[in-house]
């Protein structure tokens, strides 16, 4: 055969259209992917890509299919002439009949959907939907024009649509034989097929560059054994250029070495005709130097509408297969490894959602109970309220295999403590070529997560609740300071026989109930005032011991143990009693038919960082308090929220809900934890841990005796005293209660006013007394601006927040002193006496 009989260029690019042979190529590039794959690990984009090459195939053919059944569907000149009307309404896309003035004489439903309001000028809407210019004009003018000589004709154009986008529209024209100067226009929307030939014709380019470039030989003969393609790989192998074994004219047989006697010409070996298509067949291909090349080679044959025969191989080299054989089972191995040891949970799952495989980590998460899952449905492990959840997202990721769909489900599996598991499930559909899909699902571990995330709600809402509580405290506080005040200086000329004393008295003794009150809502909110002390919990304990006894009852009994060697502590005495006396009084209302109450002291020491709960215990030693009974004990669904401000489970009016509260803000402000244990029907512990206190060498510790200030009748004085106060009331009471005492009193009601007065008065200013709190310019601020022109000045700040509040502002400094609100006449003039006796530079 001479060169000129060898296909043509046209003849090798219909290969590419043709259904057949793509559809057997995609066979064996199948199978060879996975070969690549386990070489190169790009089994899965080689399948996945043929298939959409062969997918777009087949739509270009739909295309074409669906372009006969348009021709055919074309009204004929006669259907027109007999009911030009009735044909109009009877077609399925937009259609009218216009005359030669541009009217239109009738139109379907369709027509005026797409030119809404263009009945009388279709052509001049037509023309602003094509653009409104040169082009439109002679796009309109070649359809009339070819009416006009009594002509059909049709034409395909973009167009612009309502909303501001371009679609392609098939438009045809054809006159009426019937009608004079009228004709049949038809508008048809085929952006659709246009955009499916589109990529068709992409997919087919694509494919036919895929198998030319593709690391894996492949060829086709026809049933002469004639070479119709040859890609660059098995070229390449063979010492070939590309497509120069087409060029030549080769036949398959003058390439195969000692083909097997009576074997096709079509086929490297194998002699029967009904012979296993598709299967592997050993064979030698000589090469251009004469070596021979051992080729394992995969054939599919098919018949083409002429009759005649073609053939699809794929070309595998055998030296190189045998060589990646134990590659293929290492790398099988290693992922068998890497899928059974991963740290998140692994099911693999059908298209119907029931198990195929899993690895031990979602065994051990999902259904450690459980020796078989395969084949049950993946809905069957996760609670009843998720089923529904489950099954829906099941569906929404098989439809979509791009979708990567994180899902919280609570699973049927318990926690050690008794709670229900929570997973993050995440669903991937697999490609069609990985072992004909399927859903992959990783389940992660989200328990812990899920605890802290409503742990850190619930620190955001006793946050928010303790904010609003000190801000409460700090108004509350301004009014007690004056009511108590007030009172003392009502107190001042009333005697104990005066008939209003009784009446001044009950009102301060409930004044100073609302300041304990108070002082309950700033430890909740950790802003009270601390006055810590070194101090040993041995003896703090040793003087409740009496008053736990009378609170307790008789029918309760009380057991201390204390621990030998005890750790000091700085505290606040007053706080850790209150402490000990609300826990000892919640474990009384647990024992109603009495029992034990048990106080146990002892040092512990925490060499690494541990957690208890939610709780992070630091390194260090500690001192701990231990106070259990054997009372009902606390359910579980009560217990998480015992330290929350106004929860109690008791009757109405019987609490307060701050008792606890209370408790864990004194023990947190003071830098320790607190844990509860519990158990229902056998009691409940409550363990406080208080860091120890390392003194100093040469310190002398030992229990101070409380400080009852100087006597009324040694807080007189003399001096010049500026006091800054917002508060209209707590500073007129303070003002006439240190003049009282023999003090000239200078009074501003702002920090402006009161840095003011300072650069203004001649009196030499012996000492402020500013509020912490006050609109535009704080105490601190006053304090600093002060601080530049009198640095030698004493103060007191006196304020409802803890003292700790400000400090960080001011700084150390042993000329700021602090007296908390509410303060009586006597605990203000004795604070300032004291002050007012240091020595100052």
């Amino acid at each position: 055969m001479s060169v000129a009989d060898h296909p043509s260029t046209e003849d090798r690019t219909a290969l590419w259209r043709d259904p057949l042979w793509l559809g057997v190529i995609a066979v064996f590039v199948a199978a060879s992917a996975v070969l690549i794959g386990a070489i190169g690990g790009r089994a899965a984009a080689v399948i996945d890509l043929w298939a959409l090459a062969v997918g777009g195939g087949a739509v270009a053919i739909g295309a074409g299919a669906s372009a006969v059944i348009l021709v055919a569907r074309q009204p004929t000149a006669k259907a027109e002439t007999a009911s030009a009307d009735s044909v109009v309404h009877s077609l399925p896309y937009a259609s009218a009949i216009i005359d030669n003035t541009g009217r239109a004489r009738s139109a379907n439903d369709k027509f005026q959907q797409l030119f809404p309001e263009s009945r009388h000028a279709p052509l001049t809407a037509l023309k602003r939907r094509l653009g409104d210019d040169d082009a439109a004009a002679d796009f309109i003018g070649r359809l009339v024009a070819a009416v006009a000589a009594g002509v059909a004709a049709s034409e395909d154009v973009l167009a612009a649509d309502d909303g501001g986008g371009i679609t392609w529209l098939s438009i045809s024209a054809t006159p009426l034989a019937d009608q004079s100067g009228c004709a049949l226009w038809t508008f048809e929307d085929i952006t659709a097929r246009r955009e499916t030939e589109a990529a068709a014709r992409e997919a087919q380019a694509h494919l036919s560059a895929l198998v030319e470039s593709a690391p894996v030989g492949f060829y086709s003969v026809d049933q002469d054994g004639r070479f119709m393609l040859v890609n660059d790989a098995l070229a390449s192998w063979l010492g070939y250029a590309p497509g120069e074994i087409e060029d030549l004219g080769l036949y398959l047989h003058d390439l195969v070495v000692a083909p097997p006697p009576n074997t096709a010409a079509y086929r490297v070996a194998g002699t029967g005709a009904a012979e296993s298509r598709g299967s592997d067949q050993a064979a030698q291909l000589r090469c251009q130097s004469g070596e021979a090349l051992p080729v394992i080679v995969a054939q599919s044959e098919n018949r083409e509408a002429d009759g005649g025969l073609r053939t699809s191989s794929v070309v595998r080299r055998a030296a190189l297969e045998q060589q990646t054989r134990p590659v293929m089972i290492q790398s099988e191995h290693r992922f068998q490894r890497m899928f059974d040891n991963a740290p998140v949970g692994i099911a693999l799952l059908d298209n119907g959602g029931h198990i195929l495989d899993s690895n031990r980590a979602w065994q051990t998460l999902v259904a450690p109970s459980d020796e078989n899952t395969a084949g049950r449905p993946i809905s069957e492990f996760v609670a009843d309220d998720d089923v529904g959840k489950v099954k829906s997202w099941l569906e929404r990721v098989a439809s979509d295999e791009a979708a990567v769909a994180p899902l919280d489900v609570t699973l049927r599996t318990e926690t050690e403590t008794g709670g229900r598991r929570i997973a993050t499930m995440y669903f991937r559909r697999l490609g069609r070529g990985l072992g004909g899909g399927g859903l992959v699902v990783h389940f992660h571990d989200a328990t812990e997560q899920r605890h802290l995330e409503e742990q850190f709600a619930q620190g955001q809402k006793m946050q928010a609740v303790g904010q609003l509580a000190g801000g409460v405290a700090h108004d509350f506080n301004n009014l007690l300071t004056a009511m108590i005040g007030f009172c003392d200086l009502l107190l001042l000329r009333h005697s104990p026989g005066d008939q209003s004393f009784g009446d001044i008295m009950q009102i301060k003794q409930n004044a100073n109930r609302a300041a304990q009150l108070v002082r309950q809502l700033l430890a909740f909110s950790r802003q009270q005032t601390l006055q810590p002390r070194v101090l040993s919990i041995t003896d703090v304990l040793g003087d409740l011991t009496n008053l736990l006894r009378r609170l307790i009852g008789a029918n309760i009994e009380l057991n201390i143990t204390h621990g030998r060697d005890l750790g000091l502590v700085r505290v606040d005495q007053g706080q850790l009693e209150q402490v000990v006396i609300n826990l000892a009084v919640n474990a009384r209302d647990a024992m109603i038919e009495g029992g034990e109450l048990a106080i146990r002291t002892f040092n512990e020491s925490v060499v690494v960082e541990s957690r208890r709960g939610s709780e992070i215990v630091m390194p260090g030693d500690y001192a701990v308090i231990e106070i259990a009974d054997n009372g009902s004990g606390i359910p579980p669904d009560v217990l998480e929220h015992i330290f929350e401000p106004f929860f109690t489970t008791k009757e109405v009016g019987a609490g307060t809900g701050l008792g606890l509260s209370t408790v864990y803000g004194i023990v947190k402000q003071t830098g320790g934890q607190i844990f509860v244990d519990s158990t229902v029907g056998a009691g409940t512990k409550f363990t406080i841990m208080i860091p120890q206190y390392e003194a100093p060498a040469g310190e002398e510790v030992r229990k101070a005796e409380p400080a009852d200030g100087p006597a009324a009748s040694e807080t007189t004085g003399a001096g010049t005293i500026l006091l800054v106060e917002d508060e209209d009331a707590v500073r007129l009471f303070s003002a006439r209660a240190l003049r009282a005492k023999g003090y000239k009193v200078l009074e501003a009601r702002t920090g402006e006013a009161a840095l003011e007065l300072l650069g203004a008065v001649d009196d030499v200013i012996d000492l402020m007394v500013t509020d912490a709190v006050m609109p535009e310019m704080d105490g601190p601020t006053l304090i600093k601006e002060m601080r530049d022109n009198r640095p030698d000045l004493p103060v007191i700040c006196i304020s409802g927040y803890a003292e700790e509040t400000f400090r960080e502002k001011l700084g150390e400094s042993d000329d700021i002193h602090f007296l908390p609100k509410p303060f009586s006449l006597d605990q203000l003039a004795g604070k300032v006496k004291d002050v007012m006796s240091l020595p100052h530079p």
